[in-house]
């Protein structure tokens, strides 16, 4: 039975890989649990799913399992820091990083499953714009762009979104900058994307924040740790702190957009 429960569905995007999405991703996850969010994060890289393993954590069914029909959602789900709920996606599995759109489309009507139980899901998009990136990106309510101050990452960004908007008229993003010294650093990097986009395209790029370049961010990921978690008066999670206290008051979905049926509408 599906539920009528507006449910907030943010996929964190960046292009090129090495910007920090995956991190970014589940710190926020963390950090708006601690909002009191009830949140599920989805290991989007389904044939290199990581998630689980940079935090520790023993994944006993993944994703595949639940394509295949030999468990359902609810068995996947891993417990994860600050009662954040993990979905675990396969390592090192070709079979899914071919799925149909009608299996992707499968994938999110799964989450029905889990009724009233989650406010917001939080997809961690691969690297690059393969099929599954691009569905996830369709499917989202908020496109979350994460972007570090390397040429790469501003081209790949634009390519991204030139792709998003030219092909499924999606107009709208969302830009954190990762990874550097300061603000100013940080809207200085916002602003080389926008110069970019502003002369090209038709979209709306808006500025949500940045996340400071942290020693505190390497130390937890040798721990397996979340930052936000192990440190968590360090810049870094006090900036992702400030960001989760944004993303709080993001307008939620109305109905029915913001319905997993809506999500998997977009998805076929």
């Amino acid at each position: 039975m599906t539920t009528a429960n507006p449910v907030q569905v943010i996929a964190v995007s960046g292009g090129k890989g090495g910007t920090g999405k995956t991190s970014i991703s589940v710190n926020l996850a963390i950090a708006l649990a601690e909002r009191g969010r009830r949140v599920v994060v989805l290991d989007g890289d389904l044939g290199l799913g990581n998630i689980d393993v940079s935090l520790g954590l023993t994944a006993g069914h993944t994703l595949q399992d639940v394509l295949e029909g030999e468990c359902e959602l609810r068995d996947v789900l891993v417990e994860g820091p600050g009662g954040i709920r993990i979905v675990p996606a396969p390592s090192g599995s070709l079979r899914m990083t071919r799925l149909s759109a009608a299996e992707y489309a499968g994938l999110i009507n799964a989450f029905s499953e889990l009724g009233e139980e989650i406010d917001v899901l939080i997809i961690d998009t691969a690297s690059g714009i393969s099929e599954a990136v691009v569905s996830f990106l369709r499917a989202a309510q908020e496109l979350l762009l994460v972007v570090c101050d390397e040429p790469t990452s501003i081209t790949d960004t634009y390519a991204l979104v030139k792709l998003m908007n030219r092909d499924y008229g999606i107009n709208r993003f969302r830009v954190l900058a990762n990874q550097v010294r300061n603000e100013q650093e940080g809207r200085q990097l916002y602003g080389k994307l926008i110069r970019v986009t502003e002369r090209f395209l038709d979209v709306a790029l808006e500025y949500v924040g940045m996340v400071p370049h942290d020693e505190a961010f390497r130390k937890a990921v040798q721990r397996q740790r979340a930052v936000v978690e192990a440190y968590p008066r360090a810049r870094a999670s006090l900036a992702i702190k400030a960001l989760a206290e944004k993303v709080d008051s993001w307008p939620l979905p109305s109905s029915p957009r913001g319905h997993v049926e809506f999500f998997v509408e977009r998805l076929v």
